[in-house]
């Protein structure tokens, strides 16, 4: 019996199949770890859940205030795992996200475990998502905040015997001497049940009903900001809806900040731009945070599904946008690029075009025939290279079980 621990402060977050996977092996006892907010899932049962002792101080300066907090996760994690220990329990393996520090420590409890660390992202002080965007210009102050914050990182990434990377992209962000160090494992998309669906519909709150065909565009983001192209949408739908008078657009997302910052006039950046962009709300519209079934029938009614990103993580929205056969119109930056093809399986745009953006949606929109041999190379692309059955036998070899 193999013991095997995941890691993650919003469990089950990128171990979503992993952990189901795990939990129907007879030969795998596996347990979870997660802060007192993580979500948890259904049929996860072993999910062990830690308080913070406290939060980073008001006085600590900012640069230090990233690794204060690590520690701080850190630490708590060691108080779960030294009772897992004194209860006999102690793991062979531990998947960890390297985000919040939770792994640093894990090695000095458990020296003989294999770590595997998840390396979602290492920012940058230019180059990559910092000053990319001229809208917000990064400051001297930024890039210091950015090197000092990286510092817990790379200390969890050293105490850790395998990283994990979801994209080439994302792991050449790392130094060059962890390059060897770090597989490039996708979490993969469920592709059987992401799928197109010809008689799919959706039922608006507003009562109307949208279905397969009917000239939709879509956007889907975990929060509504910059970072995922916002601004930069909400400016071409306005044209959009004058080039295109029958056309009908949905938002999927929430209003908190899950990237950079707040905007400092408004509650959230939905608000921000409303008030600077009005648009028709009977012809646009936010359903917030939604179940992921509803968002399934968002991207399968979709005629064109916008992704906008600055140079960042990739999101699980592109690809499983892709996997149910969407027409993407997405933005010319990194990791896209390492997925996307402009004019084999979507179409790539200027991120800050907007002029460029309305014109391909009103081609796609338009002329819809022309674009079916993009829809079924998207989904073809998803199911040859990220494809969840394949990510997880990778992930068993690494964790050294059959199958």
């Amino acid at each position: 019996m193999k013991r095997i621990l995941l890691l993650h402060q919003n469990f089950p977050g990128q171990f979503k199949h992993l952990a189901r996977n795990l939990t129907a092996d007879p030969n795998v006892q596996m347990l979870a770890i997660g802060r007192e907010t993580a979500p948890g899932m259904e049929g996860v049962s072993q999910l062990i859940k830690y308080d913070l002792a406290r939060e980073p101080g008001a006085q600590t300066h900012k640069y230090v205030r990233p690794t204060e907090s690590a520690v701080l996760y850190g630490q708590a994690v060691v108080r779960v795992l030294l009772e897992l220990k004194r209860k006999g329990w102690t793991p062979d393996a531990v998947v960890a996200h390297l985000g919040w520090g939770e792994a640093m420590f894990v090695r000095d409890v458990c020296p003989d475990t294999k770590i595997f660390g998840l390396c979602e992202f290492l920012h940058h002080g230019s180059g990559v998502d910092l000053g990319f965007d001229p809208e917000f210009p990064a400051t001297l102050d930024d890039r210091l905040r950015v090197r000092a914050g990286n510092g817990h990182l790379l200390v969890s990434l050293d105490a850790c015997d395998v990283g994990i990377s979801a994209t080439p992209w994302q792991r050449s962000l790392y130094p060059a001497a962890y390059h060897s160090k770090i597989d490039v494992i996708h979490e993969g998309v469920d592709v059987d049940h992401v799928r197109p669906d010809a008689d799919a519909s959706l039922l608006l709150p507003n009562g109307t009903v949208l279905k397969a065909g009917d000239k939709v565009v879509t956007y889907v983001a975990r929060n509504l900001e910059p970072y995922r192209g916002f601004h930069i949408f909400i400016r071409a739908v306005k044209k959009l809806l004058e080039q295109v008078p029958d056309c009908q657009v949905v938002l999927v997302g929430g209003d908190r900040v899950s990237y950079g910052r707040k905007p400092k006039d408004a509650p959230h950046w939905r608000a921000k731009m409303l008030a600077e962009v009005p648009l028709d709300l009977t012809r646009v519209h936010f359903l917030g945070w939604v179940p992921f079934e509803t968002y399934r029938k968002v991207v399968q009614i979709s005629a064109a599904h916008v992704y906008l990103t600055y140079p960042f993580v990739l999101s699980w929205s592109l690809l499983e946008t892709m996997s149910a056969e969407c027409l993407l119109i997405a933005s010319d930056t990194p990791s896209v690029t390492e997925v996307i093809e402009d004019g084999r399986n979507g179409l790539l745009v200027d991120f800050f075009d907007i002029d460029g953006i309305v014109e391909r949606l009103a081609e796609a929109l338009n002329r819809p025939e022309q674009f079916m041999h993009l829809r079924r190379a998207a989904r073809g692309t998803v199911k040859r290279d990220f494809a969840v059955a394949d990510s997880l036998k990778r992930y068993r070899k690494l964790l050294g079980l059959k199958g």
